[in-house]
């Protein structure tokens, strides 16, 4: 059997224990303004050993892109569930305001990411398209639920929603952020006329 055709191992439990806790250690470095932290120290921090960490991350910029993947995974994984654990509308508003955690993190770890040494374009790019995705299924089933108009375009809520992210500057931004996702929703109900 060829490598190609060989099914892929799942990671062992302690194995992905142990990334889940690198990648924890990380974002709370990188969120508490330590975007140099030594990779020795994020081992250190996470109770394994630096070799655990190299076999995760081969290289700082691994680290720091998986960091933000997480957060991106995260986000794209939630659509789903929301849609099935609540009614089309509130699936998308709950959906959007975990966006707004989102763009919370990605300030965070903004720095970190600045210093990514292919930069940022096409770690960026294939965000926008799984975010674009997530939505549009939300924003979708919503409008057949006859709750949202179908003038509503599903970008157009994260480029409002992303928007706020460029006032994020002062405390409590997030619930304003949160609020605005209230007033998106309000704005996109469909007409009852």
């Amino acid at each position: 059997m060829t490598d190609e055709k060989k099914p892929r191992r799942r990671p062992r439990s302690d194995g992905q224990r142990n990334r889940e806790n690198l990648l924890k250690v990380a974002k709370a470095a990188f969120t508490a303004g330590e975007i140099d932290i030594p990779l020795d120290e994020v081992a250190r921090r996470a109770e394994v050993g630096i070799g655990t960490l190299y076999r995760h991350f081969p290289n700082r910029d691994a680290l720091i892109e998986a960091v933000y993947r997480a957060e991106l995974d995260r986000l794209a994984d939630a659509a789903p569930v929301l849609a099935a654990q609540h009614p089309p509308v509130e699936a998308l508003r709950a959906w959007m305001r975990l966006f707004v955690d989102y763009i919370a993190a990605k300030q965070v770890i903004a720095p970190a990411l600045n210093g990514l040494m292919g930069g940022t374009s096409a770690l960026y790019a294939q965000s926008g398209t799984v975010l674009q995705n997530a939505i549009e299924k939300l924003v979708a089933a919503a409008v057949a639920s006859g709750d949202i108009s179908t003038e509503i375009e599903p970008l157009d809520l994260l480029r409002a929603l992303a928007g706020v992210s460029n006032y994020a500057a002062g405390p409590g931004w997030e619930t304003s952020a949160k609020r605005l996702v209230d007033i998106l929703i309000a704005g996109s109900r469909a007409s009852t006329s």
